[in-house]
């Protein structure tokens, strides 16, 4: 069983539910499922109010919202390499040169699924062995809690516990971690083309199953009941949110 969050969402004033992603075979556990539209490009982050809603997206290879989902999710690539490199290169500025961004290609993750769908939705209690990744969406009060909490258990020559990738929105969420059976945390929704679908003030902060379970062992022994949180809360009018 995934452990409880309750006591870290109540001291961090959490508002919005904690998303799990899931690579899973078996959607039966799953209920409330949306899904992109075939007809029009969708980024899954248009479905922040349906997950705000309890509901859950649904992914295949064959059905994912936008050619930047369908290649860091399920390793589909949607345009050549020319072409590609064109696009973010020129027409969006995202790197110096056409050299940079091969680089970055070359070097970028993308995620090849073990199971036919990928689910994003409202955390589970059930089918913890396919769950990936965990986020929380937060304003910046609640993202520096998050950020010292992953750094709680961390030792110097232990992996990066906190990372800030360049890359989409969606692969923030997934793919850009190297590893996922380490601790560790992605800064995301840093994609200006996905911004557009959040709240102005809210990042995401996507973490590894074994960093969230890091993170549900704070207890009134760390900063969660120490004076600089408590000196936070009381400049917001009491709450971080």
């Amino acid at each position: 069983m995934l452990p409880d969050s309750t006591y870290l969402a109540v001291r961090i004033d959490l508002h919005y539910p904690i998303i799990g992603l899931y690579d899973t075979s078996d959607l039966s556990p799953f209920t409330d499922l949306v899904e992109p539209s075939r007809e029009v490009r969708q980024c899954i982050f248009q479905f922040f109010p349906d997950w705000c809603n309890g509901k859950t997206l649904h992914l295949t290879r064959n059905n994912h919202g936008c050619g930047g989902c369908g290649r860091y999710f399920f390793s589909v690539e949607h345009r050549d390499r020319e072409s590609f490199i064109k696009f973010l290169a020129d027409e969006e500025g995202l790197k110096a040169s056409h050299d940079l961004m091969n680089q970055w290609i070359d070097r970028g993750n993308t995620y090849k699924p073990r199971y036919e769908h990928l689910l994003i939705g409202p955390l589970q209690t059930h089918s913890e062995e396919f769950l990936k990744t965990v986020t929380f969406f937060v304003n910046p009060d609640q993202l520096s809690a998050l950020m010292i909490g992953a750094q709680y258990f961390s030792k110097p020559g232990d992996p990066a516990p906190v990372l800030a990738p360049f890359g989409a929105g969606c692969g923030e969420m997934l793919a850009l971690f190297d590893d996922l059976e380490i601790p560790q945390a992605i800064i995301g929704s840093t994609d200006l083309a996905m911004r557009t679908h959040l709240p102005p003030e809210i990042m995401a902060f996507t973490v590894t199953k074994s960093m969230y379970r890091q993170l549900c062992e704070l207890d009134n022994r760390s900063f969660l009941e120490k004076p600089f949180l408590g000196t936070l809360k009381k400049a917001r009018g009491g709450r971080l949110h």
